[in-house]
């Protein structure tokens, strides 16, 4: 299970929007000792420029990295958009997954309210895990 913090999940769902037509793009942090709670979201420029894929910007991710360690937190995660898709990865989003630990966030705008949804992708397998808001 993901727990997000209530900040953490305005932000993202907030970066999706702003991104839009093109898909947003974040990691998401929290406490080295507890990775599947994210208290942070990082928002980052999709360097893909894409409505269709994204690109973490190499800069915004190490900035990202830089400021987790310094509040002793760890990148747990990414987190893109699907303007007008499910919210579910995308035969190029299970390619480039590039951590088995991370959970991998999608937040789909094709309906009137935004849908959350976070899985594993473990060489090559999908699993969705459960999504809980935490204050």
């Amino acid at each position: 299970m993901l727990v997000l913090s209530r900040q953490a999940f305005d932000a993202l769902v907030d970066t999706a929007y702003d991104a839009y037509p093109m898909e947003g793009c974040g990691l998401i942090a929290g406490p080295v000792d507890d990775p599947d709670t994210a208290v942070h979201f990082y928002p980052c420029r999709n360097a893909a420029e894409s409505a269709r894929v994204y690109t973490i910007d190499p800069k915004d991710h190490l900035h990202a990295e830089l400021d987790a360690d310094d509040r002793d937190w760890l990148i747990t995660g990414v987190v893109h958009s699907h303007t007008h898709t499910e919210p579910y990865p995308s035969p190029t989003d299970i390619a480039q997954a590039p951590d088995p630990s991370w959970h991998y966030v999608i937040v789909s705008l094709k309906r009137d309210a935004p849908e959350v949804r976070s899985y594993r992708i473990v060489a090559g397998v999908v699993t969705e895990e459960p999504v809980r808001l935490d204050s």
